[in-house]
């Protein structure tokens, strides 16, 4: 079946700075842009890490203890500076948690929830970078229009991967939820078609309705012998 991959939903013009850069660079770049986060690169394009405005706070804030802690230079304490002078390869998370154009988006989706992530870089094959996907791109997986989604059911799932008619069953799909009813072939046909239906995307829930002409759920295949014939 088919599936909105990451490629489909990135920005291929990605604001993005090298491991020297300044900190006041990297912070006019999230204003500028109104980001929240940008990949650091290597002088080959390679991503290293991922700079958020935490990244720069959290640097900034260990370098600048509260008013009353700041060590005494005639104590042979070193004075902290009046202005934030790290770079973006200091500040930066890294190594960087990444993704291929080719992966599907949500599988992309997974992976942010998984380690807590607002936005992947796209690499290649080198590592390079090639876009960038966010959360607020993922979204449009779950505003799908509705008769899009009933599209794919009817076409991918049903004719393409099943191998039914595409009126095998009513399909109807109301904000992301779709409702299968009718009557298949085989008993077994049914939880192989709500499970290929709930993995589409856009798809929120699946609420089948189905019922089947023979129930071959308890049926087994007869042993065959090691010549291929049945037993």
């Amino acid at each position: 079946m088919k599936h909105i991959k990451v490629g489909d939903l990135m920005t291929d013009e990605v604001v993005s700075v090298l491991t020297s850069t300044p900190f006041k660079d990297v912070a006019k770049l999230l204003a500028q842009h109104d980001i929240s986060g940008l990949p650091v690169l290597d002088d080959d394009d390679r991503v290293l890490g991922v700079v958020s405005e935490s990244d720069l706070i959290g640097r900034a804030a260990a370098d600048h203890p509260p008013v009353g802690e700041e060590p005494d230079a005639e104590q042979g304490g070193a004075a902290f500076p009046s202005e934030a002078t790290f770079t973006a390869g200091e500040a930066m998370s890294a190594p960087a948690v990444t993704v291929h154009g080719d992966e599907t988006a949500a599988g992309a989706a997974r992976l942010m929830a998984r380690r807590g992530v607002e936005r992947l870089p796209v690499v290649d094959d080198g590592d390079r970078l090639v876009g960038i996907v966010t959360r607020r791109d993922l979204l449009w997986l779950f505003l799908r229009p509705d008769s899009e989604i009933r599209q794919r059911v009817v076409a991918d799932v049903l004719v393409d991967t099943m191998g039914l008619g595409a009126d095998a069953v009513t399909v109807h799909v109301v904000d992301g939820i779709v409702t299968l009813e009718g009557r298949l072939e085989r008993q077994s046909q049914v939880p192989v078609l709500i499970r290929l239906t709930s993995q589409l995307d856009g798809v929120v829930a699946v609420a089948p309705r189905l019922t089947a002409r023979i129930d071959d759920s308890q049926l087994t295949p007869p042993h065959r012998s090691a010549l291929g014939m049945s037993l």
